[in-house]
């Protein structure tokens, strides 16, 4: 792999700052689009015309974003090569009447989002971010990015049974975080964001926003060799994917026999059903206008896609020390051991042993190691985009990740190094 495509600890700094400045996935998708332009990347409205000239290209819509770089003499029927991630993270959201409280404590209503792991929850400083939408139909980015928020756990005094028995959160009566003191006031809530935000609160519509904990990302450990921070899944696949997109689109064209592409997803963590999600149409059609744009047929299509390969990249599952019986006894990945390749003949993954070549290729070519994960037989397994992006478009779809500890918890660990290695394997299948 060419040098100039190689990532380093460096990576890792920057993503503590990409997770930083991504406290909603609305704020990672413009995130990634600022650094894609910065690489000559261009956006393009999904309701213009769209030409079939070469370069980088972006379409943003909501919480999701899809990228491509088109080199220089690539014809209609060139495969893609495509990264699929998500930018989404269990958490809390605010509900449509958020405005909520009692005993003189005023409180915010939120339902709950994904599988999160609703104890990190407790105790925790939080802000606030999202996107409002304006009575004109625009929208605009909120980050309240300091301690408003918080969720009190309740004292060990008045819950005698909370540590020999476990605590035990109602996901209704004990998620609601404490924002001030006083009287309940209809529309307090959205008149202090469109104030943070400079707009009028009469001409705040809607809104999307959630909580998020403000604590920012650090090393951990005797030698730094951990990291620890907020929405690693999947912020971490969805930084990878920028950067590496972003690197190859610099290599020679004529060095290029795909075309790259990043995909970062809303809505997976409940599902991936919705018109950002990966079970809705969006990437199929930004690679089907791309194919005739550049003066494709639908037999150009057939044959572009046949040829395609994408690589979804989640986070998975590290050996837990204190809990290994509950991983597969023969499948210990390890952090800072390079990226996994996740298996699941019941197909909750979408690899198979062609894709688990290419994947093994891509980390050659790099110089990565990686390691394989499986589930234990006896325990449910997760799933991913993979899947969903295999059966809906056609694509063969390999399924990747980093290992972590802490999946779905408000702060999550990784190696320090693994960031890097990943975005390494992912620039060197990219670059074909």
């Amino acid at each position: 792999m060419s040098s100039s495509l190689r990532f380093d600890r460096g990576h890792t700094d920057d993503l503590m700052a990409f997770l930083m400045a991504s406290p909603s996935p609305y704020h990672a998708v413009a995130t990634a689009a600022a650094r894609l332009e910065k690489a000559g990347f261009r956006q393009v409205e999904e309701t213009a015309a769209w030409d079939g000239t070469s370069g980088g290209k972006y379409v943003l819509r909501g919480g999701a974003i899809v990228a491509w770089y088109v080199p220089e003499g690539a014809s209609a029927h060139t495969p893609f090569r495509i990264v699929g991630a998500h930018t989404d993270s269990p958490n809390l959201r605010v509900k449509p009447l958020p405005d909520t409280g009692a005993y003189g404590w005023r409180q915010v209503a939120v339902e709950i989002y994904g599988g999160t792991l609703l104890n990190t929850w407790l105790d925790r400083d939080l802000g606030l971010a999202g996107r409002i939408s304006l009575r004109d139909g625009t929208h605009r980015l909120v980050n309240i990015d300091r301690p408003l928020l918080r969720v009190p756990q309740l004292a060990v005094h008045l819950d005698r049974s909370a540590n020999p028995d476990g605590l035990k959160l109602d996901r209704q009566k004990h998620m609601q975080p404490i924002w001030g003191l006083g009287d309940v006031e209809e529309g307090d809530l959205i008149r202090f964001v469109a104030e943070e935000a400079g707009v009028e609160s009469e001409d705040v519509t809607g809104w999307d926003l959630m909580p998020h904990a403000v604590e920012p990302p650090a090393y951990l450990g005797r030698d730094r060799e951990l990291l620890a921070g907020p929405r690693m899944d999947n912020l971490l696949s969805v930084h990878a994917a920028a950067a590496a997109l972003g690197a190859v689109a610099g290599q020679p064209d004529e060095e290029l026999p795909y075309i790259p592409v990043m995909a970062a997803f809303d809505h997976e963590e409940n599902g991936s059903q919705s018109d950002t999600g990966a079970d809705g149409p969006l990437l199929g059609t930004v690679l089907e206008r791309s194919v005739f744009a550049r003066g494709g047929t639908y037999e150009d299509r057939a044959r572009a896609f046949a040829g395609t390969v994408c690589l979804s990249s989640d986070t998975g599952h590290a050996v837990h020390p204190n809990y290994a019986e509950r991983h597969d006894p023969t499948h210990h990945p390890v952090v800072n051991g390079g990226p996994i390749l996740k298996v699941n003949v019941n197909m909750r993954y979408a690899t198979d042993g062609s894709g688990r070549a290419v994947f093994a290729a891509a980390c050659q070519k790099a110089d990565v190691p990686w390691q394989t994960f499986v589930s234990n037989n006896s325990m449910p397994c997760g799933t991913t985009i993979g899947p969903i992006t295999a059966a809906r478009h056609g694509i063969q779809t390999v399924d990747i990740g980093v290992a972590i500890l802490s999946m779905h918890s408000a702060r999550e660990l990784c190696g320090a190094d693994d960031p890097y290695l990943l975005a390494n394997a992912v620039a060197a299948f990219l670059a074909g």
